[in-house]
């Protein structure tokens, strides 16, 4: 085969492998910056695309906060010896008479033990009858009793107890050391004080979360709050269930950063430099600093504020960009905070995606002209 010949043939090599690579899609992690901006609504998209700066951050950075209603943090402490349905009582009473009513013959008092309290909140006692004990107080049940039995037997002496009864407790369950059920007590009147009577809880406790649930009401607060903030250390009532369990929030990573996952949360709250740094931060041979992306649907009165209009209905997709290498960029990603759902998304730098046309290219190139040489027999 004739040079001339030879030359031509690769030529037409080099041409077809040209073709080839810039017909098929190189790999990638995702769009990159002109795509993602093509999809705003000003352009021919749907979602809104905006460049955080002091005043977007001070409008999405808000996070839900968790809190207890007025008539939690209201409730007033139970008497530490207050009687409920249910608890179980135990009655000593001494006569001053040789034939007493209760006592028997040469002893000076009897004990009932385990008087129950019934579903009404009443006892039964021996010639005084029914009583109510629900409500009341040892003392006042005791000063009750006394009263009933004076007509028949003179100067009785009454003693009452309240036991470790059934009746004002409440349940826990979750992530905690010991679940069970548990009564209200002196020491356990408190949410904190009856979660550390159940062990604590097992995680860690800036992530723990305590919902309690009394009644059809419901409310949850960060187990770190009942200590930062003891207003939030509500009083227990009788049925109340506590359940304890970690943060299930999380958001998505993608892109060009160490690690594509979905990643859980780590602290109550996280701003967008940490959840970069948490998945590895960004990918140095592949990352665009300019192009790290927040995709999020935006609820209607934040996505109002946040573009000044009163004409949207409903959520709204947004998508936040932050420029790294902005003279505020990372103060900017320092302070946005990342919610629940996010997809933080990092593209990859216009250099990388040289690169990988390159490496294809010269890869095809081989391939293509060893072919050529096959056929013109060199």
């Amino acid at each position: 085969m004739t040079p001339f010949s030879l030359r031509l043939a690769r030529g037409v090599a080099i041409l077809a492998a040209t073709l080839l690579v810039s017909s098929c899609g190189l790999p990638r992690s995702g769009p990159n910056k002109n795509e993602i901006f093509a999809g705003s609504v000003m352009r021919e998209g749907d979602a809104f695309v905006l460049l955080v700066d002091d005043r977007i951050n001070r409008i999405a950075s808000v996070t839900p906060a968790l809190d207890f209603s007025e008539s939690f943090r209201n409730a007033g402490r139970l008497g530490s010896d207050t009687i409920s349905p249910g608890d179980t009582l135990s009655l000593t009473i001494w006569e001053n008479v040789e034939d007493g009513l209760l006592v028997a013959q040469g002893q000076n008092a009897t004990v009932l033990d385990e008087v129950q309290v019934d579903g009404a909140g009443f006892i039964f006692v021996p010639y005084a009858g029914r009583i109510r004990a629900a409500g009341n107080t040892p003392e006042a049940v005791r000063r009750i009793i006394s009263e009933k039995l004076d007509e028949q037997t003179p100067d009785p002496q009454v003693q009452v107890r309240r036991l470790a009864g059934d009746g004002a407790t409440v349940s826990i369950a979750g992530v905690v050391g010991g679940q069970g059920v548990y009564p209200i007590e002196r020491p356990t009147r408190t949410l904190s004080a009856m979660l550390a009577a159940a062990g604590g809880v097992t995680v860690q406790p800036e992530i723990a979360q305590v919902t309690l649930t009394r009644g059809d009401h419901s409310g949850q607060i960060w187990f770190d709050d009942l200590y930062a903030h003891p207003g939030h250390d509500i009083a227990l009532r009788a049925g109340d269930r506590i359940f304890v369990e970690q943060d299930r929030r999380s958001f998505t990573a993608l892109g060009a950063t160490g690690t594509q996952s979905r990643v859980p949360f780590e602290s109550q709250t996280i701003s967008a430099i940490e959840a970069i740094a948490q998945v590895g931060g960004l990918n140095p041979s592949l990352a665009d600093p300019t192009g790290v992306f927040v995709f999020r649907n935006e609820p209607e009165p934040i996505a109002r504020q946040l573009l000044d209009r009163d004409d949207l209905q409903g959520s709204q997709r947004v998508v936040y960009v932050l420029d790294l290498t902005g003279p505020n960029g990372m103060f900017m990603a320092r302070d946005f905070a990342i919610r629940d759902d996010d997809t933080v998304y990092v593209t990859e730098a216009p250099f990388s995606q040289f690169n990988k046309t390159i490496s294809a290219l010269t890869g095809t190139l081989g391939q293509t002209t060893s072919a050529a040489d096959t056929l013109t027999g060199n």
